[in-house]
Parts: structure tokens; sequence; C-alpha cells
């Protein structure tokens, strides 16, 4: 309930974190700052309400991010005006593209002082651009204006929130001084049309929950489509339904297509009954393989995938059968391939098309080659005798804990473990920023995450994509679940050596690689985290299950070189490669 406050500003705020609460938005990130006093002050009050001081506003968001990624649920961020909701951009580019809710509250300088020169005043109404899916600029506090617009219009932000497509909102709060607590009367009966909200502990409007869901007809017509002749190969990418994952598991077992499972699907630590093709990207290496694909339609359930050599090969083969199923309006079509798109819940959809599918043999042609290309990296890995980015992919899938979380980064990291196949323990949960696939973030999403899941994380993440986000490591000690940092540090960006500038030495090393000859062991000092080095394979696998077993934060740092590493993912693919087409022969 919300008792007379000191002044208005104070009850404005108030209100705002209460109906927000209300709605289930309870971890609130701050950052400093004296204009958001007020939204600070009834956070920090709210009993309900728990709070997270960064520091650092960009580190901020991607904790709220990563936190708001594992929970299906809007996190809040509070900020002062100027700059500060400036340094939330990258995060919220990210929320806005992998649809996680995320809600801003930016303390704003109220309209006289707007376009004056006034101190750390900047224009904040839709700073964010095309990046949110709303936008509401509060009027600075006044009792002429009834209290119920304040509690509609948090619920309308919560609402754009959540719904399909989810994403960041952002509620900019003007506020005149006094800041502080300081008493300033108003009038007592300034609350009286919301009495009966005092008294209950729901929010004023509350949204009723939808979901797009096909009708008889058009389910009888794409089940008559996916039984009508041919092999269906079912693609599967992060689709941000925490139900669909069993849906999708029982659809596939039920009509034994083969699996392509990106390894943000959360199917990657699974039944064993799914046809489950684990290397279904190293396979996209041979050429042989895509032709043999090319007779498949494809059933494509949620984001992109990872695999770049997917990618290559649907753009390759533009007249394959294909189908794509979210939740969402949105066009997630890079190759310009899809013949149909198919707008529905996915757990409903997954649900009501089931019953009218055939059953169908598992695709021993394909789960053979799969087995191959198993086999073949796990030689690959016995054989390699120097500590490799593929090995140290290799272990933590064999080692993390089931029930626990693995956060990658982009670049080399989400790739590496895409690339390598199954996560041995059953429910894992996998993390990673796939929607504008930065750098940024990292160490705070992983933070975030892991109080999100409330469970330990391991974290993977590039030497850049580190300090990238160095002061973040003051949030993993704010964390009450452990977090292992795993960095792999090949002095400086290892994926550039993939690319075609690679072969242009004299601008490629300071320009594309840009090597920092930096060692962490002294960062990890200043934040009081365990640090380990290691340079072979038995030194990490003694080490990393050296951090499982034990409660702290830790930060293994692996050292690895990078024209290696390049060699490395060369010879396996050459291998595969020979290997699989000799057993297609």
């Amino acid at each position: 309930m919300i008792q007379n406050s000191a002044n208005i500003n104070i009850l404005w705020a108030g209100l705002i974190i209460e109906e927000l609460v209300r709605h289930g938005v309870t971890l609130f990130c701050i950052s400093p700052g004296s204009r958001s006093t007020p939204l600070t002050i009834a956070a920090v009050t709210n009993k309900t309400a728990e709070t997270l001081v960064a520091l650092d506003e960009r580190s901020g968001a991607f904790y709220a991010l990563g936190y708001a990624r594992a929970r299906h649920r809007p996190a809040a961020l509070i900020c002062t005006s100027g700059t500060a909701l400036a340094n939330y951009y990258p995060a919220v580019i990210e929320a806005y593209q992998s649809r996680v809710p995320l809600i801003i509250l930016s303390a704003d300088r109220p309209p006289e002082l707007r376009n004056t020169g006034a101190n750390q005043t900047i224009d904040q109404v839709g700073i964010y651009g095309a990046y949110t899916n709303w936008t509401i600029d509060l009027p600075a506090p006044d009792t002429t204006i009834n209290p119920r617009f304040i509690l509609t219009s948090v619920d309308q932000a919560v609402f754009q929130a959540i719904k399909r497509p989810s994403g960041p909102v952002q509620i900019n709060c003007m506020f005149r001084e006094p800041l502080e607590p300081k008493p300033v009367p108003y009038p007592e009966s300034y609350l009286d049309d919301i009495r009966s909200w005092q008294e209950d502990q729901e929010p004023w409007t509350d949204y009723l929950p939808s979901k797009n869901i096909l009708n008889p007809n058009e389910f009888a017509g794409i089940a008559d489509r996916l039984n009508t002749g041919g092999r269906t190969l079912l693609v599967v990418g992060r689709t941000g339904d925490p139900d669909a994952k069993e849906r999708i598991t029982d659809l596939a077992i039920h009509t034994g297509w083969p699996v392509f499972a990106d390894i943000t699907s959360g199917l990657r630590a699974t039944r064993d009954q799914m046809s489950l093709i684990d290397y279904y990207d190293l396979l996209l290496a041979s050429e042989r393989f895509k032709r043999l694909l090319k007779s498949y339609r494809i059933l494509h359930i949620g984001d992109p995938l990872t695999s770049k050599r997917f990618l290559q090969f649907i753009t390759q083969y533009p007249s394959v059968e294909y189908y794509h199923l979210h939740d969402h309006h949105g066009r997630q079509d890079p190759a310009h391939v899809v013949k149909k798109r198919i707008v529905a819940d996915i757990s409903e959809f997954c649900s009501g098309l089931k019953p009218l599918l055939n059953r169908h043999d598992q695709d021993n042609m394909i789960l053979a080659l799969n087995q191959q290309a198993g086999n073949t990296i796990g030689n690959f890995s016995e054989q390699e005798s120097i500590l490799s980015e593929i090995s140290v992919a290799i272990q933590i899938a064999g080692l993390v804990p089931a029930n626990q979380g693995l956060h990658l980064g982009n670049s080399m990291p989400v790739r590496d473990f895409d690339m390598i196949g199954r996560i041995k323990n059953p429910n894992v949960v996998v993390s990673a920023n796939r929607g504008a696939s930065g750098i940024d973030g990292s160490i705070a999403s992983a933070a975030g995450f892991a109080r999100g899941i409330a469970a330990p994380v391991t974290a993977v993440i590039g030497d850049l994509a580190f300090l990238h986000d160095l002061n973040a490591l003051d949030l993993i000690n704010k964390t009450a679940n452990r977090i292992i940092l795993v960095v792999i540090n090949n002095n400086g960006g290892g994926i550039f050596s993939f690319l075609p500038i690679a072969q242009y030495k004299e601008v490629f090393e300071p320009f594309f690689a840009t090597p920092h000859d930096l060692r962490f062991e002294h960062a990890a000092r200043m934040y009081g985290l365990k640090y380990t080095v290691v340079t072979d394979g038995s030194s990490f696998q003694k080490a990393y299950q050296t951090a499982l077993d034990q409660d702290h934060h830790s930060i293994i740092e692996v050292q690895t070189n990078r024209e290696e590493n390049y060699t490395m993912h060369r010879n396996l693919l050459s291998q595969l490669i020979e290997k699989v087409e000799h057993q297609m022969d």
C-alpha cells in the first residue's frame, strides 16, 4: 500500500515502482544519480522489490538483460538524466533484437529545463529510436493529474514489454526539485480515486494473455503437406518460450524427423529418442551432404541458427520447400527463402500438429553420418596435444553439470559450442546474446543470467569481450550463484582469422586481430576473484573441475594461439569431409 509520501515526486515514483512490482517486475538495477533519486528511494523502500547497484549503466543494462532472458519476465533499469541512459543503448538493441522484455525508467529534467543548456540535460524522448516496443514521456508530477494515469501508463508499459514480440520499453520520468524526501505538502485527498487499488495487491489494469492459434483447417492443410511424399528436416532456433522445448521434442520424437538444433534452442541436452543431428554444422561443410539435404522440406521453428554453413546451404538451394514458425510477425528470413510463414504460439502449434502427422522411421543415413562426425571430432581431439578452443568447448560440454547454466560469448565461443555437438548432462540452460550478436556486455549478461536461473553458471567468452566489459566483474561479486568465467585469450580477435581479410597481413594484425598482449590475473585480483591460467588440456580439465567443486566465483584464463586455432578448425573440417563423403560412397 502506498502511504502518504513526503512530496509528490516521491509519491509518483512509489506508484510506478509498486505497480511494476504487482506485475511481477521485482528486480531493479539502479545506477547512482541525482535526478533519479525519487525512483531509487521508491525501489529501495518497496518491501517486495529487489535492488542491485550497477556503477556502470552499460553493464547494469546487460545484467538486467541476462536476468530477464532467464526469467522470461522484465527487469527494470533506473538511471539519472543525460548520457546515463545512452549507455543502456547496446543492451536495449540486444533486448529488442532478441525479444527480451526490459523496463527502462529514465529520470529527466522538467520541460522548462529542456533545450536551455541546463546541465546534464539531453533530448531523452525516443532516444532508442526503433529499438523499443513503446515509449512514454511522463509529465512532471502534479496533483492536477489523476494518479490513475500513472498506474495505467505502467500497465501499458508492462504489456508492451511482454507481448509478442517482447522487448524493451522506456518510461521517461520528469522530476522537478526537491528530489530528496523533503516534506512538501499536497492534498490528502489526492489518492482517493485509487483507494481500492491501495487496499488490494493487484495491478490497476491487468492485460489478459492471448495467443496466436491456427484454425483447424490451417492445421490440416499444413499436416497434409508435411505428410505428402518427401522427407522433412526439423530446424530449431531459440524460441523464448519456456514451454516450447518439451513440445518440440515430443513432435520430433513422434515424427522421427532429423533435427538441427541450435546451441541456444535448449534441445542439445535432451532425450535420446529424438533424432538429434549434433554435428550438422560440421556436416554442412560437405557439398555432398548439402546435395543430400536439398531434397528435404524444412520446418524451421524459432530464430535463425548460429551456423553460417546452414545459411549458406539454404542460400545455395533456395528452391527447398521452407516453412518457418514463430510467435511474432517479424521477418526472420535473411536468405529470402521462406515459402510459408506461420505465426502462431509455438507450444500450441506443436501440440496441435503432432497428432495430425504420420510417424516415420528414423533417417538412418543422416544418423550414421552424424555418428561418423562425432567419431571424427572425438578422435581429432584425442590426437591434438596442445590446448585448443575446440578442446575447451568439448571438455566444458562434457562436464558442465545438470541444471546449471552455460553462457556463451559471441564471436568464436558460441560458434565452437554450436559446432561440437551435444551437451552431456540434462537440463543445462544455455544463454547467448544472439539478437545483435555483439561482444559487449558478456560478463554482465552472464551475471544477470545466473541470478535469473538461480543456479551456477559457466560463462565462456573471448579476451576482447572480457576487456570490453571489465567493469562488470563488480557485478559478479554481487551475484549469489557461482560464476566460472572461462576467458579464451588468443591475444586478439580470433574470429577475424577466418575472414578473407586475414590474407592481407599488413593491415590484418594491427587493425583486425588487434593484439593487446594482456593477461588477466591482476583484473581478477582487483575484484577479489579466484584466478587460474592454463596452457594445456589436462591443466584446463583439472582447473575447471576444481572450479565446479567450489562455491566461489573464479576466472580461468585459457591461453591459445590464433593461428593454431585457425589451422585446427581447418584440419578438423578436412578430416570430417573426407570421412563423411567416404561413408556416403
